[in-house]
């Protein structure tokens, strides 16, 4: 059994970003916290929580009112819950020189204005949710 067996999906950008976005809200997530460019397919299987999103490239953006630039692999995937998601793989935030893959976001429980990003390095960061408040388009960029 795949992890991907039994799950809903959306083809295509825009049926892809409906269901990205409606994901997003109902668990509790920023709606900016994922910029996507060129979407082939998210899907989602309730049962396990497992998510994934496809696009035909990678994706470089730079939350500019936090200085931070992230990384988006041309598949992304993980379990989303309630304010988190966890097991996450194809995304990396550059910091300094390293680039260190997210494997854990999640909004603070006690003040849903702060959201931890948890790198598999063992860095965390912290940064204020009203960063990846708004939907962003990413800009199309090929990354090696």
């Amino acid at each position: 059994m795949t992890e991907k067996e039994g799950g809903i999906v959306k083809k295509g950008h825009e049926e892809g970003m409906k269901m990205a976005t409606s994901l997003l809200k109902e668990f509790e997530l920023p709606l900016g916290l994922l910029p996507l460019v060129d979407v082939i397919e998210v899907g989602f299987v309730r049962s396990t929580s497992f998510m994934w999103i496809v696009q035909q490239r990678k994706v470089e953006h730079q939350f500019k009112t936090i200085d931070v630039l992230v990384n988006y692999d041309t598949e992304i995937h993980g379990h989303i819950e309630k304010m988190k998601i966890k097991k996450l793989k194809g995304v990396k935030t550059k910091d300094l020189i390293f680039r260190p893959p997210v494997i854990e976001i999640k909004v603070d429980e006690t003040s849903s204005e702060k959201i931890h990003f948890r790198s598999v390095a063992g860095f965390s960061k912290t940064l204020p949710v009203e960063a990846f408040a708004t939907a962003h388009t990413a800009k199309k960029k090929n990354i090696m």
